[in-house]
């Protein structure tokens, strides 16, 4: 008979053996379901059932070679019936229907060559049906067809050839659209068109060039114009009127927006503004301002305590008072662990003891054991030879034996870690030892000593004073009081002389000339009166693109669209994405950007 200790491993066993037969029968069982409800559905011609029936045998078992011959056998049935089904489509004259159809079954069976062909067949006729619809001007039908062909084979020769005639004809359309529309004095829709015919097909009709044509005509209709004559030069200086030219003028002004710097005078009722500009005076100034200033030069070294020695010593005694707190740990720690020796020493005489005590007690219990068998005579096991009399009495001193030695292990764990700390710390006190001893008592330090000397500051300023006047361009405009103000060009320097035994050296004064500081001056002024210019258009223009946004509500309706197109030039620096994108959505532009000749 087995042991007591073996019988409940065998329990275990059986129990785990059940466990994993249960599994595999369920297992085998899901898989066996899921094929029998499969090739039920096939039967029935229920193919979606089916497939789904067949994947989840396959999700149970995926290398189950039967399940996938079953499978790939259900999809060419059920493609041959697509197949039929697209026949019939096909023979009514839905080749729409027949394409999605035909697709259907080669994507069930790649090797269906019968519906292949009749895709290819299918195609082609859509090609013809599409070609029939752009022989009638029905370009939006022939253009719905060809997407549908390339949907399906991208790389149909006649079909992408189709396409290029389709938006041929587009452009043309476009063209032809914006033809009129420019006849009807609408030259803001007309640029539309004439930029969707452009992004129809490049190069098939001239709407590029009649593009930029408009283009110019609306910025030139609503360009901001700024009448400027030549600067008055009261300052007798020319070389800053020149600076004040109407050209400078036209330089500084942002050139993406139609603002236009004329000499001439301004068509009646234009937006704009008239400019005077006279050069009143212009006042050179040079100053010299006296100061001092001061150079720290080296006059001696002396000695010093060596602050580092000190610094040295001071962490010295820190590492050495964490030394002696490291040895206290370990002597603490060394003394606990020679406790646990002796008591574990003790533990196991204890322990020898009571398993002699037993081993004697076992000994006489088989010997009396075998007398007493030896004498009995009706077969049956006597009492003396009870197992119960070998029975272990010790478990309590083994017990303490074992706790005591795993003590004194944890013990000695931490009387090494200990020990390797306090060794740890005694290479770091003798580190800083070392460094310490090696630090020289003093260090030189520097004797620093400050010298004054003289320096000159030059500064040259040339200021020039400009009038300006900025008068609206409108009838009713009441004439604005001039503006002067002055603008000043300034550089300065320093200059002192050498004085080679405290180490200053020589700097001389080096001022920029003249000249360039006029120059400079006129600059000035014309930048400021750029910058005002730029603000009157501003307001001008922002007026412009309020009346555009208040129409975006249908913005496919032209006179929107006109106002839109005006606004958006006058922005195209910046342009507004809530009036560029809906315009662009309402008129078809895959670009917005190409609006500005972009």
């Amino acid at each position: 008979m087995p042991g007591p200790s073996s019988s409940p491993s065998r329990r275990l066993g059986l129990i785990a053996l059940s466990l994993f037969a249960l599994l595999a029968f369920a297992g085998c069982s899901a898989f066996s379901r899921a094929v029998k409800e499969g090739d039920q559905l096939t039967t029935e011609h229920k193919w979606a059932e089916a497939e789904a029936a067949y994947q989840r045998a396959l999700a149970v078992e995926p290398g189950d070679s039967e399940v996938r011959v079953k499978l790939r056998a259900m999809r060419k049935q059920w493609s041959a019936e697509v197949f039929q089904a697209a026949q019939a489509r096909h023979s009514e004259g839905d080749l729409a229907g027949a394409s999605q159809l035909l697709v259907r079954a080669l994507e069930l069976d790649g090797e269906n060559d019968p519906a292949r062909a009749l895709l290819t067949q299918t195609l082609d006729a859509r090609v013809e049906v599409a070609q029939k619809a752009l022989k009638e001007e029905r370009l939006q039908d022939a253009r719905a067809e060809l997407d549908a062909v390339l949907a399906v084979d991208a790389t149909h020769a006649e079909a992408r050839k189709v396409v290029d005639a389709v938006k041929t004809a587009w452009a043309r359309r476009w063209f032809t659209t914006a033809q009129r529309l420019e006849e009807e004095g609408k030259p803001g829709n007309a640029l539309l068109a004439y930029v969707r015919a452009d992004q129809e097909r490049v190069g098939a009709t001239p709407a590029r060039e009649r593009a930029e044509a408009v283009r110019r005509k609306l910025q030139d209709e609503i360009a901001f114009l700024v009448v400027a004559g030549p600067a008055e030069d009261k300052a007798e200086a020319p070389d800053v009127v020149q600076r004040l030219s109407p050209g400078r003028l036209s330089a500084l002004l942002p050139q993406e927006v139609p603002i236009r710097v004329i000499t001439t005078e301004a068509p009646k009722d234009h937006e704009g503004v008239r400019l005077g500009v006279a050069l009143e005076r212009v006042r050179p100034e040079k100053t010299v301002e006296q100061s001092q200033r001061t150079q720290r030069y080296l006059v001696t070294n002396k000695a010093v305590p060596n602050p580092r020695r000190v610094e040295l010593e001071t962490a010295l005694l820190e590492q050495e008072r964490k030394l002696e707190d490291v040895e206290r740990k370990l002597s603490g720690v060394l003394r606990d662990y020679l406790r646990k020796q002796d008591e574990l020493v003790q533990a196991r005489e204890v322990a020898f003891r009571c398993r002699e005590r037993e081993r004697k007690l076992c000994a006489t219990a088989l010997t009396e054991c075998t007398r007493a068998f030896t004498q009995s005579q009706n077969g049956q096991v006597p009492q003396e030879c009870n197992p119960a009399r070998c029975n272990s009495q010790c478990d309590g001193e083994e017990g303490s034996l074992s706790q005591r030695g795993a003590a004194a292990q944890e013990l000695e764990r931490r009387l090494t870690a200990a020990q390797e700390s306090a060794e740890a710390q005694r290479r770091e006190v003798q580190r800083g030892r070392d460094a310490y001893y090696r630090e020289p008592l003093t260090v030189d330090e520097p004797v620093y000593s400050e010298y004054p000397y003289d320096v000159e500051l030059h500064r040259l300023a040339i200021t020039a004073s400009v009038t300006e006047r900025l008068v609206d361009l409108a009838k009713d405009a009441v004439a604005a009081s001039p503006r002067t103000e002055d603008y000043a060009a300034m550089h300065e320097d320093s200059a002192n002389k050498a004085y080679d035994k405290v180490g200053v050296l020589a700097d001389p004064v080096q001022l920029r000339s003249e000249a360039e500081l006029r120059v400079e001056a006129g600059d000035r002024a014309m930048t400021a009166i750029a910058t005002r210019v730029k603000e009157r258009f501003d307001v001008y223009r922002q007026r412009k693109v309020e009346d555009a946004r208040r129409g975006m509500v249908r913005p496919s309706a032209e006179d929107v669209v006109e106002t839109a197109v005006r606004a958006l030039l006058l922005t195209a620096d910046a342009p507004p994405e809530d009036i560029l994108l809906p315009l662009a959505k309402a008129r078809g532009l895959d670009k917005p950007e190409a609006l500005f000749g972009r």
